[in-house]
């Protein structure tokens, strides 16, 4: 992959001004290009400003860049259209979910994901994700911290507001229908080597001897790829039994050559589905929208399915001096999926395998002993989930008069979740017979003790209730010919309540019941990991609210269209700090607040703005913030816990709580200073703008081990200090624009880096994510170092860089854990560009991440299978650790040992396919570099003159692709999606195998209004 730099911006720009400035001399350029300072932009709390009164960073994305590519998410729709918004997937199933941050992590323990702000009331990432795109009028991204400072501590980490579409004003109704298909395919397929098949050395497989190959045995059942050369004579290119004995003792056979994508051939092309209804409708003074979406995912693993049905209906009314204005969102969503833990087994297939003639051969029948049949595993291990959200919001405004007017929002959502998952299990029960194998006479339990699982059921429901609410008193005053005041006056209350029941167990009594009277070993409700263990979903039973209140004030100035001041101040009073003793409850209140300055030197001096030089914009802000997200719901108040295991029937049992959070615990304080600076040349037809910012956390929330003495294990309070550091350039060009023909060009160049600065003494770090104490890698917040550090364990190196060996030839490893590098990457570059011809519309979007580093469990997988290139040597010569040393009479020599000290085959795949090996997280540890091809779109819009004569409006048909094309660094050989992550929280680097490959989209969408 060629080295991209921030000189591309460099290039862009100066090629795209010579461009452009050509174009502008030409009669040809017909078309006025909007000024940039007078577009109207919604922000904080629905107050509306011209962009030249911002006094942040921030940037709105329309309705066409989300539809462009007709994404069934408007989470993954904004991916590659923001710089400095990263999203990652926590979750690439049929349901996939996503992590948004804006800036990077600020925090080492809270939360560091963006707000979500949806019709001006608070919402979720969540159901974000669920909104149907099309009826999104715009997304701002609030990147500024001052921007979002009226949010208070839930703004911390900027804003996504985003605002639905309403009805237009004409008094016709209009109907718009949109629908689209499209064919998903799972892509990016590890790399593996396609020289050694199926088997293992010194095995017994065949009662009358078996042949050896070159120092190995070729072993029908075995999961890895240590057997003998596809080339190796004898065997090579013929038909050979393969997987376990079927019910008649004979083998299903296959060709002993590598099967071309073999990995593919497991996944189904999926289909995506959807249809949309639009009714609008309206008058001067009143207006109501109705649109109802449905979205079919069939998945790209067979049996998983999404079905979502979408209502919004909004509606306004002006009576005189009041204004009321409703809007109503339903959403209903059903999955159906199996676990994703089913790829690991699949990445373990040896190339000779095509997994599909082992559709129905059970578990007892499979390609391989020691995986669990996938095929077997979609039967038979399910989660279903059924989720219902309900909100309505209520906006009323009432006028006092021209200059006074009070409004207030208020939003009710209800959020309803039933989840159940089964696994029937599995008990070897069929004695082999008549395979002439040493399986005959014995069950695959004798063969391998771990075959049969348990079967179990699981049932939980999660339900919640928001109250939002928002009044404020507002005043619009020109206090001169040259000054005019804004200010907003208000009250926020936040109330939110959230119910959680699980019950299930292990062992159904009858296969096919799923029902808690079916359990034969139910999970006791004081058993908070019961869940964990069974399926890793957890096993929650509670009852939860939090309560925030607050007064904010919001301050406006504006001289003569040019100089503009923006203040903002939030006093807010959070229930999770609050804490009860003597028998009172004691709150605690933080004022939070910022300022913003913006000047437009272009409108203060005339003799500035010229034919190249048209808007000048700078803005610089400061902030102070807290954050709470560390502190759990009464964790300032729970001393005490029920112990795993209890009550007991008459046995009631309490205990202290040695994990605890510090009753005099602050928020974590953050103070933003940021310079936002936005330039446009040739009548904006090149816009450019950068922001530089820098945000200091004090009062970091974190837990760190308490002395034995005190009787805990650990403590959460306010601990250290971090600093984070970015830039941010934005390029905007439109180098023709004429009647015909118009191209747009936009390129983005974002940098964060977030350094912890202190930390309490004697800790040097805090572990953020460690996924398992027998894998050697974890996600660490590392004193004097970055925020989100990967380290892993390591081999034992000489001063020259060198693996040291031990006298069998085998590495040493370190036993304590090395930093391997930072997870945020050193920059990322986002490119967007649309053409249009006539009625033609070429559109793309891409980008291009730099940089940091990432662990994928998939090549510690896919390493002990012998699937990896490392393990594609001369094996029956041994493998000698290339840049290896032995230590010998005090001195560090050239190694010529083999590993465990034998030159064979046995030896190598001893080494290769250890448990040591397996844990060592060095090698894990992959380039996070990648570019991406996001979307590409043609899109088609049927002349008016040719619709002129029919009911129709308007009619677009359009072609697109998603995720279309990515390339990784070279040492990533596919293994993983460096964007994706095992964990939804800050410890976001390390790569599951229950990732599924990353999918793309081709599909053709239509949209006709009438």
């Amino acid at each position: 992959m060629k080295k991209l730099t921030t000189s591309v911006l460099f290039v862009v720009l100066s090629s795209s001004f010579l461009v452009a400035n050509a174009q502008q001399r030409k009669d040809s350029d017909t078309i006025k290009t909007q000024n940039i300072g007078e577009i109207v932009v919604t922000g904080a709390l629905g107050i509306k400003k011209k962009a030249d009164a911002i006094t942040n960073a921030q940037q709105v994305v329309g309705a066409k860049e989300l539809n462009q590519a007709s994404s069934p998410s408007a989470v993954q729709a904004l991916t590659g259209k923001v710089s400095g918004l990263q999203i990652i997937q926590t979750d690439n199933s049929v349901s996939a979910s996503s992590r948004i941050v804006i800036r990077g992590n600020k925090s080492i323990s809270g939360d560091n994901q963006a707000l979500v702000v949806i019709d001006n009331v608070i919402s979720t990432a969540a159901v974000l994700s669920q909104l149907a795109p099309e009826v999104i009028e715009s997304v701002n991204v609030i990147k500024g911290s001052q921007g979002a400072a009226l949010y208070g501590q839930q703004g911390v980490n900027g804003v996504i507001i985003v605002t639905t579409k309403r009805g237009s004003k004409s008094e016709k109704i209009q109907f718009t229908l949109s629908s689209s298909i499209e064919m998903s395919q799972a892509f990016m397929f590890p790399k593996v080597q396609t020289r050694y098949g199926k088997g293992y050395p010194d095995s017994q497989v065949f009662n009358g001897g078996d042949v050896d190959y070159n120092g190995t045995t070729y072993v029908p059942w075995e999961n890895t790829s240590w057997g003998p050369a596809y080339d190796a004579p004898g065997i090579g290119g013929q038909m050979v039994p393969s997987g376990l004995p079927q019910a008649d003792g004979s083998f299903v056979m296959e060709k002993y050559a590598p099967v071309k994508n073999h990995f593919s051939k497991f996944f189904k092309n999926g289909v995506i589905m959807q249809n949309g209804l639009t009714v609008t409708a309206g008058g001067s003074d009143s207006y109501a929208t109705l649109s109802i979406n449905r979205l079919e995912n069939n998945f790209v693993v067979e049996g998983d399915q999404l079905k979502q049905n979408s209502f919004l209906l909004k509606a306004g009314k002006k009576l005189d001096k009041l204004r009321i204005d409703g809007t109503l969102n339903y959403i209903s969503r059903i999955t159906n999926q199996t676990s994703a833990g089913l790829y690991s087994d699949i990445l373990q297939m040896p190339t000779m395998n095509d997994i599909r003639k082992y559709r129905n051969t059970g578990v007892d029948g499979f390609l391989s002993a020691y995986t669990t049949n996938p095929y077997y595993q979609i039967e038979n291990n399910r989660i279903d989930t059924n989720r219902d959200y309900l909100s309505g919001i209520l906006a009323l405004q009432y006028d006092f008069n021209k200059h006074i007017n009070l409004s207030y929002t208020g939003n009710l959502s209800i959020t309803n979740s039933r989840q159940d998952s089964h696994n029937n299990g599995f008990v070897s029960t069929r004695v082999y017979e008549n395979s002439g194998t040493i399986l005959d006479g014995g069950t695959l339990q004798d063969y391998n003790a771990n075959s049969n699982f348990d079967s179990y059921y699981m049932n939980r429901t999660i339900s919640t209730r928001n109250y939002y609410g928002d009044l404020m008193l507002n005043f619009n005053y020109d206090l001169t010919n040259d000054l005019n005041l804004k200010l907003n006056i208000g009250n926020n209350i936040q109330d939110n309540y959230q119910t959680a029941r699980a019950m299930g167990g292990t062992g159904l009594n009858y296969a096919g019941w799923y029902d808690i009277r079916n359990v034969n070993n139910p999970i006791l409700p004081g058993d908070s990991v019961g869940g964990n263990a069974v399926d890793g979903l957890g096993f929650d039973n509670g009852t939860y609210r939090s309560r925030i209140i607050a007064a904010f004030a919001n301050l406006d100035l504006a001289f003569k269209d040019y100089l503009f001041l923006n203040s903002t101040f939030r006093l807010e009073e959070s229930s999770v700090l609050s804490t009860n003793f003597n028998g009172q409850n004691h709150n605690k209140t933080y004022p939070y607040y910022s300022f913003g300055v913006s000047f437009i030197p272009t409108k203060a001096f005339e003799g500035l703005k010229g034919g190249v030089l048209s808007y000048m914009k700078i803005a610089p802000s400061y902030t102070r913030v807290g954050n709470t997200s560390a502190v759990p719901v009464y964790a300032t108040t729970n001393v005490g816990i029920a112990p795993s295991g209890y009550p007991f029937p008459n046995l009631p049992g309490y205990g202290i709580n040695t994990a605890q959070t510090f009753r005099s615990v602050q928020p974590e304080f953050m103070t933003t200073t940021d310079l936002n600076v936005q330039l446009g040349f040739l009548n904006d037809r090149i816009t450019l703008e950068g922001s530089i910012y820098q945000t200091d956390t004090d009062n970091l929330i974190t837990n760190v081990g308490a002395s034995n003495a005190s009787g805990l294990a650990s403590l959460r309070s306010n601990f250290g200090k971090a600093r984070m550091k970015g830039v941010e350039i934005d390029l905007g060009v439109t180098p023709i624009k004429t009647q015909d023909f118009t191209w747009n060009f936009r390129a983005s160049y974002a940098q964060s880096r977030t350094k912890v600065v202190d930390l309490p003494g004697g800790v040097d770090e805090v572990a953020l994510f460690v996924p398992s104490a027998t894998v050697g890698i974890g996600v660490f917040a590392v004193k004097g170092s970055d925020l989100q550090t990967l380290k892993a364990t390591t081999f034992k190196r000489d001063d020259q860089g060198r693996i040291i060996v031990g006298a069998d030839g085998v590495p040493l490893q370190n036993t304590t854990m090395t930093s391997m590098g930072r997870i945020t990457p050193d920059y990322t570059l986002t490119f967007n560009t649309s053409f249009k011809y006539k009625s033609f519309t070429l559109s793309g979007t891409m980008d291009f991440r730099k940089g940091g580093k990432f662990a994928s469990m998939a090549k510690s997988t896919l390493t002990f299978s012998g699937l990896t290139d490392d393990t594609n040597f001369d094996r029956e010569n041994g493998y000698v650790v290339p840049n290896s040393v032995q230590l010998v009479n005090g001195a560090y020599v050239a190694n010529t040992t083999p590993v465990n000290g034998a030159a064979n085959y046995s030896a190598a795949a001893a080494y290769w396919s250890s448990t040591s090996l397996q844990r060592l997280g060095e090698p894990m540890v992959l380039d996070a570099t990648a570019f991406k091809v996001r979307e590409i779109s043609l899109t088609y819009d049927i002349p008016k003159s040719v619709l002129s004569s029919t009911f129709v409006n308007s009619f677009t048909v359009g072609l697109y692709a998603r995720n279309p094309f990515f390339i990784y660094a070279k040492e990533n050989r596919n293994y993983s999606d460096p964007e994706t992550s095992g964990s939804s929280g800050n410890g976001a680097g390390i790569a599951y195998t229950g990732q599924y490959p990353s999918q793309r989209s081709f599909g053709i969408n239509l949209k006709a209004t009438f």
